[in-house]
Protein backbone atom coordinates (compact mmCIF):
# COMPACT_ATOMS: atom_id res chain seq x y z
CA UNK A 1 0.00 0.00 0.00
CA UNK A 2 1.09 3.54 -0.52
CA UNK A 3 2.00 5.78 -3.51
CA UNK A 4 2.27 5.49 -7.03
CA UNK A 5 4.51 8.41 -7.05
CA UNK A 6 5.53 8.19 -11.19
CA UNK A 7 1.29 7.82 -12.22
CA UNK A 8 0.46 11.05 -14.03
CA UNK A 9 -2.49 11.51 -16.63
CA UNK A 10 -0.42 8.88 -18.97
CA UNK A 11 0.39 6.57 -16.36
CA UNK A 12 -3.56 6.36 -15.24
CA UNK A 13 -4.25 6.23 -19.42
CA UNK A 14 -2.54 3.81 -19.70
CA UNK A 15 -3.14 1.67 -17.10
CA UNK A 16 -7.19 2.00 -17.90
CA UNK A 17 -6.04 0.73 -21.47
CA UNK A 18 -4.11 -2.24 -19.61
CA UNK A 19 -7.56 -3.02 -18.22
CA UNK A 20 -9.33 -3.01 -21.06
CA UNK A 21 -6.60 -5.08 -23.11
CA UNK A 22 -7.73 -7.65 -20.83
CA UNK A 23 -11.21 -6.65 -19.38
CA UNK A 24 -13.54 -6.58 -22.43
CA UNK A 25 -16.85 -4.43 -21.66
CA UNK A 26 -18.68 -5.92 -23.84
CA UNK A 27 -17.51 -9.33 -23.29
CA UNK A 28 -16.40 -9.14 -19.55
CA UNK A 29 -19.19 -9.22 -17.03
CA UNK A 30 -20.25 -6.69 -14.94
CA UNK A 31 -19.30 -7.17 -11.57
CA UNK A 32 -15.79 -9.04 -12.46
CA UNK A 33 -15.28 -5.73 -14.34
CA UNK A 34 -15.67 -3.50 -11.56
CA UNK A 35 -13.72 -6.25 -8.85
CA UNK A 36 -11.02 -5.80 -12.15
CA UNK A 37 -11.13 -2.18 -11.86
CA UNK A 38 -10.80 -1.49 -8.23
CA UNK A 39 -7.99 -4.51 -8.63
CA UNK A 40 -5.98 -2.36 -11.05
CA UNK A 41 -6.43 1.28 -8.61
CA UNK A 42 -9.17 2.90 -10.47
CA UNK A 43 -12.03 2.95 -8.60
CA UNK A 44 -10.50 5.89 -6.71
CA UNK A 45 -6.97 6.51 -7.96
CA UNK A 46 -6.40 8.97 -4.50
CA UNK A 47 -6.96 5.65 -2.28
CA UNK A 48 -3.91 4.00 -2.10
CA UNK A 49 -2.22 1.30 -3.75
CA UNK A 50 -4.29 -1.84 -3.00
CA UNK A 51 -7.24 -0.24 -1.92
CA UNK A 52 -8.85 0.36 -4.87
CA UNK A 53 -6.78 3.51 -5.40
CA UNK A 54 -3.01 4.87 -6.91
CA UNK A 55 -2.30 7.30 -4.12
CA UNK A 56 -2.65 10.21 -6.84
CA UNK A 57 -4.23 13.39 -7.02
CA UNK A 58 -7.61 12.66 -6.46
CA UNK A 59 -8.01 15.18 -9.95
CA UNK A 60 -6.59 12.31 -12.04
CA UNK A 61 -9.85 10.29 -11.53
CA UNK A 62 -11.58 12.44 -14.18
CA UNK A 63 -8.59 11.19 -16.70
CA UNK A 64 -9.66 7.04 -15.93
CA UNK A 65 -13.77 8.14 -15.60
CA UNK A 66 -13.61 9.91 -19.14
CA UNK A 67 -11.25 7.08 -20.63
CA UNK A 68 -13.74 4.55 -19.12
CA UNK A 69 -16.73 5.40 -20.40
CA UNK A 70 -15.27 6.44 -23.87
CA UNK A 71 -14.84 2.50 -23.93
CA UNK A 72 -18.29 1.65 -22.64
CA UNK A 73 -17.02 -0.02 -19.50
CA UNK A 74 -19.94 -0.55 -16.78
CA UNK A 75 -20.54 1.99 -13.56
CA UNK A 76 -21.10 1.00 -9.95
CA UNK A 77 -24.36 2.35 -10.30
CA UNK A 78 -23.28 5.44 -7.74
CA UNK A 79 -26.78 6.89 -7.06
CA UNK A 80 -27.67 3.78 -5.08
CA UNK A 81 -24.39 3.16 -3.24
CA UNK A 82 -23.96 6.99 -2.47
CA UNK A 83 -23.79 6.45 1.28
CA UNK A 84 -21.32 4.03 0.99
CA UNK A 85 -18.89 6.08 -1.68
CA UNK A 86 -19.68 8.90 -0.10
CA UNK A 87 -19.28 8.25 3.75
CA UNK A 88 -18.59 5.03 4.82
CA UNK A 89 -15.46 4.67 2.61
CA UNK A 90 -13.43 8.32 3.66
CA UNK A 91 -14.16 7.54 6.91
CA UNK A 92 -12.81 3.95 6.84
CA UNK A 93 -9.74 5.09 4.99
CA UNK A 94 -9.16 7.54 7.52
CA UNK A 95 -9.96 5.69 10.80
CA UNK A 96 -10.34 1.81 10.14
CA UNK A 97 -7.74 -1.02 10.53
CA UNK A 98 -5.77 -2.11 7.45
CA UNK A 99 -7.92 -5.46 8.24
CA UNK A 100 -11.10 -3.08 8.15
CA UNK A 101 -10.07 -1.23 5.10
CA UNK A 102 -9.28 -4.73 3.34
CA UNK A 103 -12.51 -6.13 3.96
CA UNK A 104 -15.37 -3.61 3.30
CA UNK A 105 -13.57 -1.04 0.77
CA UNK A 106 -13.63 -3.51 -2.34
CA UNK A 107 -17.52 -4.74 -1.96
CA UNK A 108 -18.88 -1.32 -0.84
CA UNK A 109 -17.01 0.06 -4.77
CA UNK A 110 -18.35 -2.68 -6.37
CA UNK A 111 -21.85 -2.60 -5.17
CA UNK A 112 -21.70 -5.83 -4.24
CA UNK A 113 -22.50 -4.80 -0.21
CA UNK A 114 -25.13 -1.45 0.01
CA UNK A 115 -24.34 0.55 3.26
CA UNK A 116 -26.57 2.73 5.17
CA UNK A 117 -26.05 5.77 7.84
CA UNK A 118 -27.28 4.66 11.36
CA UNK A 119 -27.10 8.14 12.82
CA UNK A 120 -30.22 10.52 13.26
CA UNK A 121 -32.86 9.26 16.49
CA UNK A 122 -36.23 10.93 17.37
CA UNK A 123 -34.74 12.55 20.37
CA UNK A 124 -31.55 13.41 18.23
CA UNK A 125 -31.78 15.17 14.89
CA UNK A 126 -30.07 18.48 14.29
CA UNK A 127 -28.54 18.05 18.02
CA UNK A 128 -26.84 14.62 17.19
CA UNK A 129 -24.55 14.34 19.39
CA UNK A 130 -27.41 13.94 22.47
CA UNK A 131 -28.05 10.48 20.96
CA UNK A 132 -29.40 7.44 23.70
CA UNK A 133 -28.72 4.51 21.40
CA UNK A 134 -26.54 2.73 24.10
CA UNK A 135 -23.88 0.34 23.35
CA UNK A 136 -22.60 -2.07 26.23
CA UNK A 137 -19.41 -3.83 26.20
CA UNK A 138 -19.51 -7.59 26.57
CA UNK A 139 -15.90 -9.47 26.03
CA UNK A 140 -15.03 -9.11 22.37
CA UNK A 141 -18.65 -7.57 21.40
CA UNK A 142 -20.84 -4.59 22.10
CA UNK A 143 -24.45 -4.71 22.77
CA UNK A 144 -26.79 -2.09 20.96
CA UNK A 145 -30.26 -1.04 21.98
CA UNK A 146 -31.89 2.34 20.27
CA UNK A 147 -33.65 3.83 17.84
CA UNK A 148 -32.44 5.22 14.88
CA UNK A 149 -34.53 7.37 12.19
CA UNK A 150 -34.47 8.76 8.71
CA UNK A 151 -32.46 6.15 7.57
CA UNK A 152 -31.78 6.18 3.66
CA UNK A 153 -31.65 2.95 1.97
CA UNK A 154 -31.68 0.93 5.40
CA UNK A 155 -34.26 -1.58 3.33
CA UNK A 156 -31.75 -2.91 1.11
CA UNK A 157 -28.33 -2.24 2.90
CA UNK A 158 -25.79 -5.08 4.01
CA UNK A 159 -24.00 -2.81 6.73
CA UNK A 160 -24.81 0.66 8.49
CA UNK A 161 -22.30 3.14 9.70
CA UNK A 162 -23.44 3.05 13.55
CA UNK A 163 -22.79 5.45 16.47
CA UNK A 164 -23.94 5.09 19.77
CA UNK A 165 -23.02 6.23 23.42
CA UNK A 166 -20.65 3.72 25.45
CA UNK A 167 -20.11 5.99 28.37
CA UNK A 168 -23.19 8.06 29.63
CA UNK A 169 -21.12 9.08 32.51
CA UNK A 170 -19.43 12.13 30.43
CA UNK A 171 -20.18 15.26 28.26
CA UNK A 172 -22.20 13.87 25.21
CA UNK A 173 -19.45 14.66 22.72
CA UNK A 174 -17.03 12.42 24.49
CA UNK A 175 -18.93 9.51 25.23
CA UNK A 176 -19.32 8.10 21.41
CA UNK A 177 -18.32 5.34 19.91
CA UNK A 178 -18.40 4.64 16.13
CA UNK A 179 -19.56 1.45 14.22
CA UNK A 180 -19.84 -0.99 11.28
CA UNK A 181 -22.96 -2.59 11.66
CA UNK A 182 -24.00 -6.00 10.15
CA UNK A 183 -27.88 -5.24 9.00
CA UNK A 184 -28.48 -8.56 8.91
CA UNK A 185 -28.46 -9.20 12.55
CA UNK A 186 -31.79 -10.31 14.04
CA UNK A 187 -32.12 -7.85 16.70
CA UNK A 188 -32.64 -5.25 13.71
CA UNK A 189 -36.17 -4.17 12.72
CA UNK A 190 -36.59 -1.79 9.59
CA UNK A 191 -40.13 0.23 9.14
CA UNK A 192 -40.53 2.18 5.78
CA UNK A 193 -41.69 6.10 6.74
CA UNK A 194 -43.49 6.93 3.74
CA UNK A 195 -42.66 10.55 2.40
CA UNK A 196 -44.83 12.99 0.63
CA UNK A 197 -43.96 11.62 -2.69
CA UNK A 198 -45.24 8.96 -1.82
CA UNK A 199 -42.34 6.71 -1.88
CA UNK A 200 -40.62 5.05 1.63
CA UNK A 201 -36.56 5.70 1.09
CA UNK A 202 -36.41 6.74 4.46
CA UNK A 203 -36.90 4.43 7.03
CA UNK A 204 -36.62 4.40 11.07
CA UNK A 205 -34.61 1.35 12.70
CA UNK A 206 -34.97 -0.28 15.76
CA UNK A 207 -31.97 -2.08 17.26
CA UNK A 208 -32.39 -4.94 20.12
CA UNK A 209 -29.51 -6.79 21.87
CA UNK A 210 -27.87 -6.43 18.42
CA UNK A 211 -24.37 -7.99 18.71
CA UNK A 212 -21.35 -6.14 17.29
CA UNK A 213 -17.99 -7.79 17.40
CA UNK A 214 -15.09 -5.16 18.55
CA UNK A 215 -13.18 -5.97 15.61
CA UNK A 216 -15.99 -4.01 13.72
CA UNK A 217 -15.41 -0.79 15.80
CA UNK A 218 -13.97 2.21 13.63
CA UNK A 219 -11.75 4.39 15.56
CA UNK A 220 -10.69 4.84 19.58
CA UNK A 221 -13.53 3.91 22.28
CA UNK A 222 -15.38 7.16 23.07
CA UNK A 223 -13.85 8.81 19.93
CA UNK A 224 -17.16 8.34 17.94
CA UNK A 225 -17.87 11.81 17.46
CA UNK A 226 -14.67 12.84 16.12
CA UNK A 227 -15.13 10.14 13.17
CA UNK A 228 -18.43 11.01 12.82
CA UNK A 229 -17.52 14.26 11.85
CA UNK A 230 -15.51 13.36 8.97
CA UNK A 231 -18.52 11.64 8.05
CA UNK A 232 -20.64 14.11 8.02
CA UNK A 233 -18.27 16.73 6.48
CA UNK A 234 -18.29 13.63 3.85
CA UNK A 235 -21.64 13.55 3.50
CA UNK A 236 -22.25 17.35 2.96
CA UNK A 237 -19.87 17.66 0.02
CA UNK A 238 -21.14 14.68 -1.29
CA UNK A 239 -24.88 16.21 -1.58
CA UNK A 240 -23.91 19.48 -2.67
CA UNK A 241 -20.56 19.50 -4.67
CA UNK A 242 -19.34 16.84 -7.62
CA UNK A 243 -18.15 18.48 -11.04
CA UNK A 244 -21.45 19.72 -13.17
CA UNK A 245 -21.47 20.84 -17.19
CA UNK A 246 -23.08 24.07 -17.37
CA UNK A 247 -27.05 23.71 -16.58
CA UNK A 248 -26.72 20.28 -15.26
CA UNK A 249 -29.03 19.27 -12.49
CA UNK A 250 -33.00 21.75 -11.54
CA UNK A 251 -31.49 24.87 -13.92
CA UNK A 252 -31.50 22.40 -16.73
CA UNK A 253 -34.78 21.03 -16.33
CA UNK A 254 -36.43 24.99 -15.84
CA UNK A 255 -34.29 26.28 -18.65
CA UNK A 256 -35.11 23.44 -21.38
CA UNK A 257 -38.82 23.89 -20.18
CA UNK A 258 -38.82 27.76 -21.00
CA UNK A 259 -36.94 27.52 -24.70
CA UNK A 260 -39.76 24.54 -25.78
CA UNK A 261 -43.10 26.00 -24.46
CA UNK A 262 -42.75 30.18 -25.29
CA UNK A 263 -46.47 30.36 -24.37
CA UNK A 264 -45.62 29.76 -20.39
CA UNK A 265 -43.38 32.98 -20.69
CA UNK A 266 -44.14 35.90 -18.46
CA UNK A 267 -41.29 38.69 -17.47
CA UNK A 268 -41.56 38.28 -13.78
CA UNK A 269 -40.87 34.26 -14.20
CA UNK A 270 -38.25 35.34 -16.81
CA UNK A 271 -36.19 37.41 -14.48
CA UNK A 272 -36.99 34.80 -11.30
CA UNK A 273 -35.27 32.29 -14.05
CA UNK A 274 -32.16 34.46 -14.61
CA UNK A 275 -31.42 34.71 -11.48
CA UNK A 276 -31.80 31.26 -10.91
CA UNK A 277 -29.59 30.26 -13.71
CA UNK A 278 -26.40 32.77 -12.31
CA UNK A 279 -27.10 30.96 -8.64
CA UNK A 280 -26.80 27.59 -10.43
CA UNK A 281 -23.37 28.68 -12.72
CA UNK A 282 -22.27 30.54 -9.52
CA UNK A 283 -22.99 27.25 -7.07
CA UNK A 284 -21.34 24.89 -9.97
CA UNK A 285 -18.05 27.11 -10.51
CA UNK A 286 -17.99 26.88 -6.36
CA UNK A 287 -18.38 23.12 -6.44
CA UNK A 288 -15.35 23.01 -8.97
CA UNK A 289 -13.11 25.40 -6.51
CA UNK A 290 -13.90 22.52 -3.64
CA UNK A 291 -12.96 19.88 -5.90
CA UNK A 292 -9.52 21.71 -6.55
CA UNK A 293 -9.35 22.06 -2.28
CA UNK A 294 -9.89 18.12 -2.08
CA UNK A 295 -7.47 16.90 -3.84
CA UNK A 296 -5.24 18.74 -1.82
CA UNK A 297 -6.68 16.83 1.43
CA UNK A 298 -9.84 16.44 3.72
CA UNK A 299 -13.34 17.86 3.05
CA UNK A 300 -13.26 20.93 5.80
CA UNK A 301 -16.43 23.24 6.41
CA UNK A 302 -16.85 24.61 3.16
CA UNK A 303 -18.56 21.67 2.31
CA UNK A 304 -21.82 22.77 4.45
CA UNK A 305 -21.66 25.96 2.39
CA UNK A 306 -22.44 24.08 -0.97
CA UNK A 307 -24.94 21.86 0.77
CA UNK A 308 -26.82 24.93 2.11
CA UNK A 309 -26.82 26.25 -1.85
CA UNK A 310 -27.64 23.18 -3.50
CA UNK A 311 -30.74 23.01 -1.10
CA UNK A 312 -31.69 26.69 -1.07
CA UNK A 313 -31.59 26.32 -5.46
CA UNK A 314 -33.13 22.70 -5.60
CA UNK A 315 -36.48 24.26 -3.28
CA UNK A 316 -36.56 27.12 -5.49
CA UNK A 317 -35.99 25.75 -9.08
CA UNK A 318 -38.47 23.46 -8.36
CA UNK A 319 -40.69 25.89 -7.70
CA UNK A 320 -40.42 28.01 -10.44
CA UNK A 321 -40.72 24.57 -12.70
CA UNK A 322 -44.23 24.01 -11.14
CA UNK A 323 -45.29 27.79 -11.90
CA UNK A 324 -44.04 27.78 -15.43
CA UNK A 325 -45.71 24.68 -16.37
CA UNK A 326 -48.89 26.01 -14.89
CA UNK A 327 -52.07 23.44 -14.66
CA UNK A 328 -49.54 20.77 -16.20
CA UNK A 329 -47.26 21.47 -13.32
CA UNK A 330 -49.80 19.70 -10.86
CA UNK A 331 -49.63 16.46 -12.07
CA UNK A 332 -47.73 13.97 -10.38
CA UNK A 333 -47.14 10.45 -12.20
CA UNK A 334 -47.60 7.77 -9.51
CA UNK A 335 -48.12 8.44 -6.13
CA UNK A 336 -47.88 4.77 -5.09
CA UNK A 337 -45.82 3.41 -1.72
CA UNK A 338 -42.67 1.66 -3.63
CA UNK A 339 -38.94 1.83 -1.86
CA UNK A 340 -36.65 2.77 -4.25
CA UNK A 341 -32.94 1.50 -4.01
CA UNK A 342 -32.28 5.40 -5.47
CA UNK A 343 -33.39 9.19 -5.75
CA UNK A 344 -33.55 9.70 -9.13
CA UNK A 345 -34.51 12.94 -9.12
CA UNK A 346 -33.84 15.21 -12.37
CA UNK A 347 -35.62 11.84 -14.00
CA UNK A 348 -38.78 12.10 -12.75
CA UNK A 349 -41.70 14.73 -13.80
CA UNK A 350 -42.11 18.19 -12.46
CA UNK A 351 -44.42 17.17 -9.63
CA UNK A 352 -42.04 14.57 -8.10
CA UNK A 353 -39.00 17.18 -8.33
CA UNK A 354 -41.17 19.79 -6.25
CA UNK A 355 -41.97 17.22 -3.25
CA UNK A 356 -39.02 15.45 -3.03
CA UNK A 357 -36.73 18.67 -3.05
CA UNK A 358 -38.48 19.95 0.53
CA UNK A 359 -36.58 17.27 1.96
CA UNK A 360 -33.32 18.37 0.63
CA UNK A 361 -33.28 21.27 3.44
CA UNK A 362 -33.03 18.18 5.93
CA UNK A 363 -30.70 15.61 4.63
CA UNK A 364 -27.38 15.40 5.46
CA UNK A 365 -27.72 18.28 8.20
CA UNK A 366 -30.28 20.89 8.36
CA UNK A 367 -30.10 24.51 6.65
CA UNK A 368 -29.89 25.97 9.96
CA UNK A 369 -27.23 23.95 11.60
CA UNK A 370 -25.04 24.21 8.61
CA UNK A 371 -25.32 27.98 9.01
CA UNK A 372 -24.11 27.77 12.24
CA UNK A 373 -21.47 25.99 10.95
CA UNK A 374 -20.47 28.16 8.36
CA UNK A 375 -20.67 31.00 11.12
CA UNK A 376 -18.40 29.14 13.24
CA UNK A 377 -15.93 27.28 11.11
CA UNK A 378 -16.03 29.55 8.06
CA UNK A 379 -16.67 33.26 9.42
CA UNK A 380 -15.26 32.65 12.90
CA UNK A 381 -17.62 34.24 14.71
CA UNK A 382 -18.52 32.99 18.40
CA UNK A 383 -20.02 29.63 19.26
CA UNK A 384 -23.92 29.87 20.56
CA UNK A 385 -24.15 30.58 24.01
CA UNK A 386 -24.49 26.31 25.44
CA UNK A 387 -25.44 25.49 29.17
CA UNK A 388 -24.85 21.71 28.95
CA UNK A 389 -21.39 21.54 27.11
CA UNK A 390 -19.39 20.16 30.29
CA UNK A 391 -22.72 17.77 31.94
CA UNK A 392 -22.44 14.30 31.91
CA UNK A 393 -25.14 13.23 29.07
CA UNK A 394 -26.99 11.19 32.03
CA UNK A 395 -27.79 14.44 33.46
CA UNK A 396 -29.03 16.07 30.33
CA UNK A 397 -33.07 16.54 30.59
CA UNK A 398 -34.71 14.54 27.61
Amino acid sequence: MGTDTAAGPQEVTRRVRALLDTHDPATTDRLDFLRARFDAGLAWVHFPVGLGGLGVPRGLQAVADRELAAAGAPDNDPRRIGIGLGMAAPTILRYGTDEQKKRFLRPLWTGEEVWCQLFSEPGAGSDLASLATRAVRDGDHWVVDGQKVWTSGAHHARWAILIARTDPGVPKHRGITYFACDMTDPGIEVRPLRQITGEAEFNEVFLTGVRIPDADRIGAVGEGWEVARTTLNNERVAIGSGRRELEDGMIGKVARTWRDRPELRTHDLHQRLLAGWVSSEVTRLTGERLAQQLAAGQPGPEGAGMKLAFARLAQELSGLELELLADDGLTYEDWTMVRPEAVNFTGRDAGYRYLRAKGNSIEGGTSEILRSVIAERVLGLPREPSNDKDLPWKELPR
